[in-house]
């Protein structure tokens, strides 16, 4: 079994002895405390660390300030700590600021520890809150970049696309095929793991708040879900008609031109054209070629709705480009 260390794990470590380092070399009391508060403040993303740790940076001061006066008030006794807590603790949550409970915790037994409430004290407990965050902070300015990830489920998604495309306009053709499916799950796996990147991606970034990877993304898991529903009626086609070629044909070229360029109009226009060409043939002669052409032309409008979404969302993003 091999052994690896991720790039969260190095940046911890490094984090804690720096952080144990300097507050050392400040003869800081409690300065493995600050090496603490280092791991807990260090996040998988930027955004999330910085909202960690202004979290643990208000509630360590809310927690000394209740503890202060308590101990000061009532003593340095267990009971006094108990009471400590059940006020501070009900304040934090309410603040929404649950992630500084732990490290606040550890600041209010120091306090309790000392037995004596002093400006040295309450100086060296900043200090070690100043040295606990702000490394954690220093160390979460790497993050591994994502694009190289992000690209290769870009381009692994259309492939899946234009396979799906591709199978369902060969059975419109034939009546049948040897496809086994497998792109349909693998598509929803891609689709999971690749809009969580990409959002992971977005929380990277401190002051952006969209993303074209998760415009598209989003957009194609939209388009899938049209895809899924086209199936069901594209296997009930087992008689072919003269429409089944054209849409068998559409579908081909749709799958051919699987991108993220913008070749909506040009297949939308290639839509009403095949309906108004539909509009002018014959009325079907049997029950049959009748629910075969009614399906046909559900599939028509469910690429319909297939292109509009991409014209929604993915325009969208270009507009929001960054």
């Amino acid at each position: 079994m091999s052994f690896r260390i991720g790039y969260r794990t190095l940046k911890t470590a490094v984090g804690a002895g720096l952080a144990v380092a300097i507050a050392q070399g400040l003869n800081l009391d409690f300065y493995g405390s600050a090496a603490i508060i280092t791991i807990l403040c260090i996040s998988v993303t930027r955004r999330d660390s910085l909202k960690v740790s202004w979290a643990r940076v208000v509630s360590c001061i809310i927690g000394m300030m209740i503890s202060g006066v308590l101990f000061e008030v009532i003593g340095y006794q267990p009971w006094t700590l108990a009471l400590i807590m059940i006020l501070f603790i009900p304040i934090v949550v309410k603040l929404k600021m649950n992630e500084g409970i732990a490290t606040s915790s550890v600041i209010i037994l120091h306090l309790y520890t000392v037995g004596n409430m002093s400006l040295a004290l309450i100086f060296n407990e900043l200090l070690i809150i100043i040295i606990g965050v702000g490394i954690a902070l220093l160390m979460n300015l790497y993050m591994p970049n994502s694009d190289q990830a992000l690209r290769m489920y870009h381009k692994e998604i259309e492939e899946h696309f234009k396979t799906i495309l591709h199978e369902l306009s060969v059975y419109l053709r034939y009546g049948e095929s040897e496809w086994d499916g497998k792109e349909i799950p693998e598509t929803v796996d891609l689709l999971q793991q690749a809009k969580n990147l990409a959002l992971k991606n977005i929380h990277n970034h401190i002051l952006r708040y969209d993303d074209q990877y998760y415009y598209y993304f989003k957009m194609r898991e939209k388009q899938f879900e049209i895809l899924e529903r086209l199936m069901p009626y594209v296997s009930q086609i087992h008689k072919t008609v003269s429409q089944s070629e054209t849409v068998a044909d559409f579908m081909e070229e749709l799958s051919n031109s699987v991108s993220p360029a913008n070749r909506v109009p040009y297949f939308l226009e290639r839509i009403r054209s095949m309906r108004a060409g539909f509009e002018e043939m014959p009325l079907p002669k049997t029950r049959e070629e009748f629910e075969v052409r009614s399906s046909l032309v559900y599939i028509l409008h469910e690429l319909e709705e297939y292109l509009h979404i991409k014209d929604r969302l993915w325009n969208q993003a270009d507009k929001k480009k960054l």
